[in-house]
């Protein structure tokens, strides 16, 4: 079958001799439709993350139609259109006992330490092959991982409709937060440096930043460890401050910044199994968060999508699945 395998940092090839995937006992074979591409798989394409082998299968944001399930698997699933979760937890570790599956030491993070998704077909374990309504575009369905990302970070924040809110960065969590905030009838301020994704914010519901302060949420997704300072300093007092970007530098916060103005520091890594998720396709009709994506392309043109998704201001994805692709 066809698959879109790293070879080497920076280069990807689209091969046709790939193997097919074999399906356990608990599994289903997904014909895949598209993959979202995110900043994780930028880091893994471009050698800042490195995967266990090469050549390498890439993608985790997939999506398409079950077409094989294994013995232990309900026959009724197949013909079903799903959404991938890529992160398979244990399921057994006292994390995932407690509900927090996210923080499960064991996961299997498609793409990233287990091969991924843009192939033609997968082989998924049942209960992260997740059957999504009616109505949703392609477009949604490619988008609706980070989707489900952005609304954990809501779910887990607290935030109401009477809460003033700065999103930090646009880039697709910075866009999908806009989106879900506004849904709930808040109106958040978001500071960017891309003029083209600072519009796309507004188009969903966002204002640009004016340099207003007295905020009672911040929703940091940039990553950018720099910029977490100045939007704290605008914060109120007993602000809650949600860390969505991830970098490794230590923080520009010191305990006096966080404890003399009572500030809450609430990290949201991912979503929990299964109940983001199933939550989160339930809503995606109504959501359509395809609407921050800006390019599609076919699996051949894989290379091109990688390489030039980090400039784009709306996200990237692979068409596997129509006569475009």
């Amino acid at each position: 079958m066809k698959a879109a395998v790293l070879t080497a940092p920076g280069r990807i090839e689209t091969v046709d001799d790939w193997p097919e995937p074999v399906c356990g006992p608990g599994e289903v074979i997904v014909e895949t439709h598209g993959v979202g591409l995110c900043g994780s798989d930028l880091a893994v394409f471009h050698g800042k993350r490195v995967p266990p082998a090469t050549p390498w299968v890439m993608g985790h944001e997939g999506f398409g139609r079950i077409v094989g399930v294994g013995a232990a698997a309900p026959d009724h699933l197949v013909g079903r259109r799903v959404v991938i979760e890529p992160n398979y937890a244990c399921l057994k570790c006292a994390d995932c006992l407690t509900g927090l599956t996210s923080a499960c030491p064991h996961r299997a993070i498609i793409g990233l330490n287990a091969p991924g998704v843009l192939a033609e077909r997968v082989a998924v374990p049942a209960p992260f092959a997740h059957p999504v309504p009616e109505g949703p575009a392609d477009a949604d369905l490619a988008c609706a991982e980070p989707y489900t990302v952005a609304r954990a970070a809501v779910r887990r924040s607290g935030v109401t409709d009477r809460d003033r809110c700065l999103v930090v960065g646009a880039g697709a969590q910075g866009l999908l937060l806009c989106l879900i905030l506004s849904r709930l009838g808040i109106t958040p301020v978001v500071t960017e440096p891309h003029p083209r994704r600072l519009e796309r914010a507004v188009r969903l519901g966002a204002v640009a930043d004016d340099g207003r302060a007295g905020f009672t949420y911040v929703f940091e997704t940039s990553g950018y460890a720099p910029a977490l300072r100045p939007a704290v300093d605008r914060a109120v007092p007993g602000a809650t401050v949600v860390l969505v970007g991830l970098n490794a530098e230590r923080l520009p916060l010191t305990t006096d910044d966080v404890v003399r103005r009572q500030l809450v520091l609430r990290g949201s890594m991912i979503y929990d199994h299964p109940g983001d998720f199933t939550a989160a396709m339930t809503e995606l009709p109504d959501a359509r968060p395809g609407v921050v994506v800006e390019a599609r392309f076919p699996l051949a043109r894989a290379q091109e999508a990688f390489a030039g998704a980090a400039g784009r201001a709306g996200k990237t994805w692979i068409d596997l699945g129509s006569a475009y692709a």
